[in-house]
């Protein structure tokens, strides 16, 4: 068990809102010439409708055996791998040409070392030329504070927020369901870790429309390759 099981079956709807970034990684997922996988793929929100508009098989990989259920009874006959595993532990058959992370499911992971064995993982997967993407929020000091506290209802779903400077953390609470944790993260902090994981920073967009990146961005997507 883990704290997104007791999401599994309401994570749909609260997620539903979110839909720009499929395309994004759909392209990613036709572009790649060979293996693609899918880390923190939960319900399959993304990874099927990708396999489905690319004829792909996807690798999807999640530590929560609830999401996954969701995920299999979602996707049909659809050439999707769902496997439970930690992603900080990655290791494939088979090197990928794509690995990725959408809807800001790398902020789940807390704190350097941990995102420092991840990104190093991904790298050891990727094959030469293989890429990673991902992306998360730009952290903002004014709508954290306004937000702290606040319950906040999101496609009927309703859940409290609450923000911890000195842990960079912030709690999603709900009742009858277990609290999530987020970690937010620096565009420095990004660099240093693909850096360390010898990973070459091809785009850093501010949002899936592939837009530039300046100071107004709320959003990171981030394209790293492998040389």
């Amino acid at each position: 068990m883990t704290e997104y099981d007791s999401w599994a079956s309401d994570y749909d709807a609260w997620s539903a809102g979110m839909t720009e970034d499929i395309p994004f990684y759909t392209d990613l997922v036709r572009e790649a010439d060979g293996p693609v996988v899918e880390l923190m793929v939960g319900t399959g929100r993304v990874a099927i409708p990708a396999a489905r508009a690319t004829g792909k098989r996807i690798v999807g990989i999640d530590s929560s055996p609830a999401m996954l259920e969701v995920a299999r009874e979602r996707a049909g006959d659809l050439s999707l791998d769902l496997r439970l595993g930690d992603v900080c532990d990655l290791e494939l058959g088979e090197r990928a040409a794509l690995v990725y992370i959408p809807f800001r499911s790398l902020l789940h992971v807390p704190g350097w070392r941990a995102r420092r064995r991840l990104f190093e993982r991904v790298a050891a997967s990727l094959r030469p030329g293989g890429r990673f993407a991902f992306n998360g929020f730009v952290f903002d000091p004014k709508l954290a504070v306004e937000q702290d506290g606040a319950t906040i209802v999101q496609n009927g779903i309703e859940h409290t927020v609450r923000h911890v400077p000195a842990d960079n953390r912030i709690e999603l609470a709900r009742e009858g369901a277990d609290t999530l944790h987020l970690w937010w993260w620096t565009r420095p902090e990004i660099e240093g870790l693909l850096e360390i994981a010898g990973l070459e920073i091809e785009a850093l967009y501010g949002w899936f429309d592939r837009r530039p990146f300046d100071e107004t961005s709320r959003e990171m997507v981030w394209i790293a390759r492998k040389p």
